[in-house]
C-alpha cells in the first residue's frame, strides 16, 4: 500500500473514533502504548483469555512501540491486504467465540460496522446458513462453512 501523507485519512471519522475507543479499552495502564500485559488484561476483561506470547505476537506484527498511530498504521496495512488464510480467519472467528457459541447480535453488529461494512440484507442472507439457537451461533458450524479445513 502505498504510504499516505496521513495514515488518518485512509479511514472515516467514524471509523477513527471507533479505534480510539479500542484503543482506550485496550490501553489498560493508560501509558500510550499497548504492552503485552495490556492485550492480556483487555481480552480478560471481555471474557477472552490469551497467553502473554500470543498478545505479544500480536504487538510484534508492527514496525515499532504500539501507540495509536501505529494501530491504525498497522489496519491499513491489515485492510490493504486482500484475502486472508483460512488460519486468520479461523482466529478471527475466535475473537468472538465464548464456549463454543457467538452472540449473534453482536456478530450482526461488528458485520455492519466495521471493515468491508455488510448490508442488512446481505447479513440476514449469511445468517439464513448459520445453525443459532438463543442467540447464540454454533462456532464450529460457522467455521466450517467460511474455512476449506
Amino acid at each position: 500500500m502505498p504510504k499516505k501523507a496521513n495514515i488518518f485519512d485512509s479511514f472515516s471519522h467514524s471509523a477513527i473514533q471507533q479505534f480510539k475507543e479500542a484503543f482506550g479499552i485496550m490501553d489498560v495502564n493508560k501509558d500510550g502504548l499497548l504492552s503485552a500485559d495490556d492485550l492480556v488484561t483487555a481480552f480478560a476483561n471481555h471474557g477472552k483469555s490469551i497467553s502473554s506470547g500470543d498478545a505479544q505476537n500480536m504487538l510484534d506484527e508492527a514496525d515499532g512501540p504500539m501507540n495509536f498511530t501505529q494501530m491504525v498504521t498497522l489496519f491499513a496495512n491489515k485492510m490493504a491486504g486482500g484475502t486472508d488464510d483460512d488460519e486468520t480467519i479461523l482466529k478471527s472467528f475466535e475473537a468472538f467465540e465464548i464456549n463454543g457459541q457467538i452472540d449473534a447480535e453482536a456478530f450482526r453488529h461488528s458485520l455492519m460496522t466495521f471493515g468491508n461494512k455488510f448490508s442488512a440484507s446481505e447479513v440476514d442472507d449469511a445468517f439464513g446458513e448459520f445453525q443459532i439457537d438463543g442467540g447464540m451461533i454454533d462456532a464450529a458450524h460457522l467455521k466450517g462453512l467460511m474455512c476449506s479445513k
